[in-house]
């Protein structure tokens, strides 16, 4: 038996249905590999595909043409290292989540995922059908386990690996990013790695998709759970990790240990990220957005910055009389300071023009918040206009709390391709746009420094659609709804859980109630990036005719 066995960790980030650039990205790894005289080289959990395919993987020629990609890669990868990677296979009628183990010029082997996620952004058990328990998987005289992904979060595939003869557990995934996610991965790896007395290599793929971004992080256990390497979150990079076979069986050699941030570089990194990917793999290579003077806009201008460049963002004012000079002095000061392209469109004349339309039909009738919304949804016109001629994605800036209890217009505020703070609650903006002006890192794209002036982040909320307008007066003050709304969002709690939280019962109920009926607008929003395990969208789906109201 060989005292010494390398693995090649391909932590890299595919696209969904690019089989073709996944496949030459799963190749170039294997010819990295080669050079570095690896034993075998891994890439994630249905990496050929992409994750998650969500319903295309049912469309037969999409997975037919994925599986034969994999052959394919195997017959080109035939004198070198073993090539394990993820994706479809079919036996009979039943599609499998698969991991093909690859050498010689062919299939070998093939890993069928047997505990299948059907839980937040995961609805694998309607997609897949469960492979049964299997045992280890022989390249050369070494026999490796593949628990792909959700088998190792629980214990029984580990300890059916282990009983029957895995000398170490490797373990391919696709798991997405949410706050403290890292956290709960190691406490499962290290469950397994004690459970069976066996080293757990975890390798996980990088990259946005729609509203999930995989965040990377690869690392490896050794017996009793002492962390042996950690690859960076979010950068698709490589390592080549060393596992050295001694009395007591194998175990992995020390290596680089990345620092990974705190919650707040994490969130901010995922935000980056995920519109970075989402134009990207979307096409588009510029977005633009109505800048207001206001918080949200102005971090949603430093993330695209971030994520794209200054030079491929651009930022519009669309004042009206209600536009306070505060708001114009700081709008300019941010696009100036992220250096982005700034226009200035006032829409005092096509709002005067719509009134006076609307005028003989409003006959008799005060104004009210029909006109607040006309000025919204001029501006998310005007903007669409700009997109459609520029060929620049739309980005919409509401916030989580803003989006959880609809104070946005849909038509207006709403319009756009991609929302990056939708899971980023208010009080929670304030606290980024502080860590981003105090932090900078080489994969932010903008200047460095305070690009968010102070008094943007100090000055009272406003929406600035009639005369001295303050969100508070529409909503209670955002500490207080922020905390009413992870209860009643992110852990589903009743309104006597509320009211035994200290909150009072009335503002409860009514942040309940709207809630609810903003389910409509949230149906028609723009994905965002995921944050928590409670976004908005595949973490929570409600019915949008709903009669329910927490009478308790």
């Amino acid at each position: 038996m060989a005292d010494r066995f390398r693995i090649s960790l391909a932590q890299y980030n595919p696209t969904v249905g690019d089989i073709e650039g996944n496949a030459f990205k799963a190749f170039e790894a294997w010819t990295i590999a080669r050079e570095a005289e690896a034993d075998l080289v891994i890439l994630p959990e249905m990496f050929i595909t992409g994750y998650q395919t969500q319903d295309l993987i049912e469309k037969p020629v999409f997975h037919q043409a994925a599986m034969a990609a994999i052959e394919a890669l195997a017959a080109r990868c035939a004198e070198g290292p073993a090539l394990a990677l993820g994706g479809p296979w079919v036996e009979g009628a039943a599609l499998y989540n698969a991991y093909h183990i690859c050498k010689g010029g062919k299939v070998v082997q093939r890993v069928l995922k047997h505990d299948l996620p059907n839980d937040h952004v995961f609805d694998e058990v309607r997609l897949y059908a469960s492979g049964p328990l299997g045992g280890p998987v022989a390249i050369g005289n070494t026999r490796v386990g593949f628990p792909v992904c959700e088998d190792s979060w629980h214990p029984e595939v580990a300890e059916t690996l282990a009983e029957t003869g895995a000398e170490f557990l490797v373990v391919p995934n696709g798991s997405p990013y949410h706050r403290g996610k890292m956290d709960v991965r190691f406490n499962h790896m290290v469950a397994r790695t004690v459970e069976t007395g066996l080293p757990v290599i975890y390798l996980n793929m990088v990259g946005g998709q729609d509203d999930q971004v995989f965040d990377g992080g690869s690392f490896g256990l050794n017996p009793g759970g002492k962390l042996a390497f950690q690859m960076p979150m979010f950068d698709a990079c490589m390592a080549h990790v060393d596992l050295v076979h001694g009395p007591e069986g194998w175990r992995i050699e020390e290596g680089e240990k990345a620092s990974l941030g705190d919650e707040w570089e994490q969130d901010y990194r995922a935000m980056v990220q995920s519109l970075r990917d989402y134009c990207g793999k979307t096409g588009f290579k510029k977005v633009l957005l109505g800048m207001s003077g206001g918080i949200d806009s102005a971090l949603v201008a430093t993330i695209a910055a971030d994520a794209l460049g200054p030079d491929n963002v651009r930022c519009v004012m669309l004042p009206s009389e209600y536009t306070s000079e505060h708001s114009l002095e700081d709008a300019e000061a941010c696009a100036k300071a992220l250096g982005v392209h700034y226009d200035y469109l006032p829409i005092t004349g096509p709002r005067d023009a719509v009134s006076a339309a609307l005028a003989p039909l409003f006959a008799g009738r005060a104004a009210d918040l029909t006109e607040e919304n006309v000025q919204s949804r001029l501006r998310g016109l005007l903007l669409m206009a700009l997109s459609n001629k520029f060929g620049e994605m739309l980005l919409t800036t509401g916030n989580k709390s803003e989006v959880a209890v609809g104070y946005c217009t849909i038509y207006g505020d709403m319009n756009g391709g991609y929302n990056p703070i939708k899971d980023l609650y208010k009080t929670r903006v304030f606290e980024t746009c502080r860590w981003r002006n105090a932090n900078h890192r080489p994969w932010m794209k903008a200047p460095a420094g305070e690009v968010i002036p102070e008094r943007i982040i100090t000055k009272p909320p406003s929406a600035e659609l009639r005369p001295d307008q303050k969100d508070s007066d529409s909503l209670p003050d955002y500490p207080v709804l922020d905390a009413l709304l992870e209860l009643l969002v992110d852990r589903e709690a009743s309104v006597a859980d509320c009211v035994a939280a200290g909150y009072a019962e009335a503002d409860a109920r009514r942040v309940q109630h709207l809630i609810y009926i903003s389910e409509y607008k949230r149906f028609q929003s723009a994905p965002g990036t995921r944050l928590t395990e409670r976004a908005f969208w595949l973490d929570r789906r409600y019915p949008i005719a709903n009669r329910w109201r927490d009478q308790g």
